[in-house]
C-alpha cells in the first residue's frame, strides 16, 4: 500500500524535482517507510516517476519504487497489493521468470511483461499502478475493477500528470486550477460525488475503475479509455439455493486466506453488523490459532449504538477489541484534518467514525485491517433494492408475487409500503418525470442560497445526476444495479472513504468480499437468491455463513453501520459552525449570508434539521483548505 506520483513535460519546468519532492511529501502518510524519485529523459520530453511506500510485503529495500524489470524495458509504480502474487510469480517461474525479491510488485511487473493487459483479470487484490515501456515511449495506467484504490491524473497539450491523491497532483500542476462548478452544485444541491470521472478541481479527473488508459508520450495522446472488466449479469439456472450458498462460502473464505497475507500486523474494522461480522468470524475460521484484534466506534447513548452487537462477535471468536466513542468537541478539533485527508468533500460525520476507527488500529500497532465494504453493493444488501426488485416482478408478469414481495419487504424495521412505491416509481420513471417527482418530494433543484444566473450562465446544469445502468436485463434490475453501483456509482465513494481514512494513520484497509470471482458468481444468480421473497436481504451469504457465523447476527433485521448523532453534534457545534460559515470563500454563486440564515434555522427548530447543514460546512471547509 503506497502512494504513487508522476509527471511528464515536453519541456523540463524548471523546479519540478522541488515540486515531485512537495507532492510526495504530501503523499508521506500513504507511504512513510520509504520514498524515491526516478528521472527518464525521452526523445520527446522528460518523465519522473515517484513512490511513497508502505512496506506490508518484503519489508527489506528490495521492494522499494519505482521497480525496473531486469531487462530495463519496463518501469512501474504501483499503489496496493496483489493477494494471489504467490500462486502467480510459481507459474511465471515456469515460464522462465526469475525472481530476486518477496514482494508482489516485482510480481506484478513480470505478469506485465509476460501477459501484458491480459494479466489485470488473473489479480486477486486492489491497484492502481503505472507502467513506462521505455521501448514503446508509453505510459499506461491502470485501475483496479472497482476503484479500490485512487487514480487522479490531468492531461493537456504539455504535460500528463497523475498522482494517488488530489493535494499531491496539485503540488506538479504547473497552475493551480479552480472548482468545477458544476460538481460544486451536484453536492451542495443533490449530494452527488464520486458518480463521474470529473473532480471537484477543474482539468482534473479520475481514472474510472476497470479502466486502462495508454498515454503517448510522443504526442501526449490518451487512447479512448478502454474497460478491461465489465460485471456480467446473465442469470446462472445450474445452482439451487444450497448450492449457490456452498459456492459463496467458498469463495468468501478463499478470498479471507488471500487477505490474511501480510508481514506486518494485521486486525479488522468491526461495526456489529453482518458484513464486518462475517469478515471477523471468517478469520477465526481459517486462521483458529492467529491472535485477532478488532476495532470499533460505539455511539454511547444513542439507539444506533451497535456495542453489544460487537461484544457478541469478539466473545465468539476470542478477539481483542478495541473501541473508541466521539464526541463534538473532537470532531470539531480533527475536521480540517479530515477534510485534509479526504480531499474532496463527502457526505456525512459517519465517516469521522470511521476516520476515528482507523486511528484506533494504527494507536493499537496495527498496519493491516481488514473491512466489509463492497457486501451490500454485491449482494442487494442496505433495504434490499426495493424499487428494481419490484420492477423485476412486474415486467416479467409475476403479479401475485410482486404483491406478496411488497408485503412483505415493508414488514421489516424501517420500511414501509409507501416507501416501497416510492423507490418503484423512481426505478421506473426517467428524465422529466423522473425529475417532477423529485420536486414533488421537497427536493429543490435551486436552493435560495444559490444565485441561479450566475450557475446558468457557466453552463451549469440543474438537473439531478440521475444514471443507469449501463448492462440492464429485464427481469434482472437488481443485479443490473447492483453492477452499476459496484463499478460506477455508490461503492466508488465508500471505497474513497476508506481509502483515505485508512492511509491517513498509514494503515492498508483491505476488502475481502471485493473479487472478480465472488462477483461475477453473485450477479449471476437469481434474484430470490439475493433478496429473498420474505424481502431478506443477502440471504444467500446469511445462509452461506451459518455455523460460522453467530446465528444472532445473521438474523438480525436492521442494518446501522458507522451511525452517528449528527444533529446534535452540529448543534454543539454551532457557533464554531457559524464562523466557519461566515468566513468569505469568494465564490459568486453561493451567497453564504443565506446558508447562515438556513443553518440558524435548522438549529432553532425553525425548519428541519438536514444533512444539507454538513455540506455546507464540509464545503466551506474544503474550499478554504484547497482552493482559497
Amino acid at each position: 500500500m503506497c502512494g504513487i506520483l508522476g509527471t511528464f513535460q515536453r519541456v523540463d519546468v524548471e523546479g519540478m524535482g522541488r515540486r515531485m519532492g512537495r507532492g510526495l511529501q504530501a503523499l508521506a502518510h500513504r507511504g512513510p517507510d520509504a520514498h524515491d524519485v526516478r528521472t527518464f529523459a525521452t526523445a520527446s520530453g522528460v518523465l519522473r516517476l515517484g513512490h511513497a511506500r508502505l512496506s506490508i510485503i518484503d519489508l527489506s529495500s528490495a521492494g522499494i519504487q519505482p521497480m525496473c524489470s531486469p531487462d530495463g524495458r519496463y518501469v512501474i509504480v504501483f499503489n496496493g497489493e496483489i493477494y494471489n502474487y504467490r500462486e502467480l510469480r510459481t507459474e511465471l517461474a515456469t515460464l522462465g521468470r526469475r525472481f530476486y525479491t518477496d514482494s508482489d510488485t516485482e510480481v506484478l511487473l513480470a505478469a506485465w511483461a509476460t501477459w501484458g493487459r491480459d494479466c489485470l483479470t488473473r489479480l486477486v487484490g486492489m491497484f492502481a499502478f503505472s507502467v513506462f515501456d521505455r521501448q514503446a515511449a508509453t505510459l499506461t495506467c491502470v485501475r483496479d475493477p472497482f476503484g479500490i484504490k485512487p487514480f487522479f491524473y490531468v492531461r493537456d497539450r504539455g504535460h500528463f500528470s497523475f498522482a494517488s491523491e488530489l493535494p499531491a497532483l496539485l503540488e506538479v500542476l504547473p497552475s493551480r486550477p479552480g472548482l468545477n462548478w458544476q460538481r460544486a452544485y451536484d453536492y451542495l444541491v443533490h449530494g452527488d460525488y464520486d458518480s463521474q470521472t470529473q473532480s471537484f478541481v477543474e482539468s482534473v479527473v479520475h481514472l474510472p475503475p476497470a479502466h486502462v488508459m495508454v498515454v503517448d508520450l510522443q504526442n501526449l495522446s490518451g487512447t479512448e479509455l478502454e474497460r478491461w472488466w465489465s460485471p456480467q449479469i446473465s442469470e446462472r439456472k445450474d445452482l439451487s439455493f444450497e448450492q449457490a450458498a456452498d459456492q459463496v462460502r467458498e469463495n468468501f473464505l478463499q478470498s479471507i486466506r488471500l487477505h490474511l497475507r501480510s508481514d506486518v500486523p494485521l486486525g479488522a474494522a468491526l461495526s456489529g453488523g453482518i458484513d464486518s461480522s462475517a469478515v471477523v468470524c471468517a478469520m477465526r475460521h481459517v486462521a483458529p490459532d492467529q491472535p485477532i484484534h478488532t476495532f470499533s466506534y460505539v455511539a454511547e447513548g444513542s439507539p444506533d449504538n451497535e456495542e453489544a452487537w460487537v461484544d457478541l462477535v469478539n466473545r465468539h471468536v476470542g478477539a481483542v477489541g478495541h473501541k473508541v466513542t466521539v464526541s463534538a468537541r473532537e470532531l470539531a478539533g480533527d475536521l480540517d484534518h479530515m477534510i485534509r485527508a479526504q480531499g474532496e468533500p463527502f457526505g456525512s460525520t459517519s465517516i469521522y467514525a470511521q476516520y476515528r476507527v482507523y486511528q484506533l488500529a494504527r494507536d493499537h500497532g496495527v498496519t493491516v485491517t481488514l473491512d466489509g465494504q463492497g457486501a451490500d453493493e454485491m449482494l442487494a444488501g442496505y433495504h434490499g433494492y426495493p424499487g428494481q426488485r419490484m420492477r423485476s416482478l412486474l415486467e416479467t408478469g409475476k403479479w401475485v408475487q410482486a404483491f406478496e414481495f411488497l408485503s412483505a419487504w415493508a414488514g421489516w424495521p424501517g420500511r414501509s409500503r409507501r416507501n416501497a412505491l416510492q423507490l418503484t416509481a423512481a426505478e421506473i420513471f426517467d428524465g422529466r418525470a423522473y425529475q417532477w417527482l423529485r420536486q414533488l418530494s421537497g427536493r429543490q433543484v435551486m436552493p435560495p442560497w444559490l444565485r441561479e444566473g450566475m450557475l446558468r450562465d457557466q453552463g451549469v446544469v440543474f438537473l439531478h445526476p440521475k444514471q443507469r445502468p449501463e448492462v440492464h436485463v429485464r427481469g434482472r434490475r437488481v443485479v443490473s444495479e447492483l453492477a452499476h453501483s459496484l463499478s460506477q456509482r455508490g461503492l466508488v465513494s465508500l471505497l474513497r472513504h476508506g481509502d483515505r481514512n485508512s492511509m491517513r494513520f498509514s494503515v492498508e484497509s483491505r476488502v475481502p468480499f471485493l473479487t472478480l470471482e465472488q462477483v461475477q458468481l453473485l450477479l449471476a444468480l437469481p434474484e430470490s437468491f439475493l433478496v429473498s421473497p420474505q424481502g431478506q436481504t443477502k440471504a444467500v451469504f446469511r445462509k452461506a455463513m451459518r455455523g460460522i457465523v453467530p446465528d444472532a447476527v445473521l438474523d438480525r433485521r436492521d442494518k446501522i453501520g458507522f451511525q452517528t448523532p449528527e444533529k446534535q453534534w452540529l448543534v454543539e457545534m454551532a457557533p464554531m459552525v457559524r464562523q466557519w460559515l461566515r468566513e468569505d470563500i469568494g465564490l459568486p454563486f453561493f451567497d453564504q449570508a443565506a446558508v447562515r440564515r438556513a443553518f440558524d434555522d435548522m438549529v432553532s427548530g425553525r425548519s428541519a434539521f438536514s444533512w444539507q447543514a454538513w455540506r455546507w460546512i464540509n464545503f466551506v471547509r474544503w474550499h478554504q483548505i484547497f482552493l482559497a
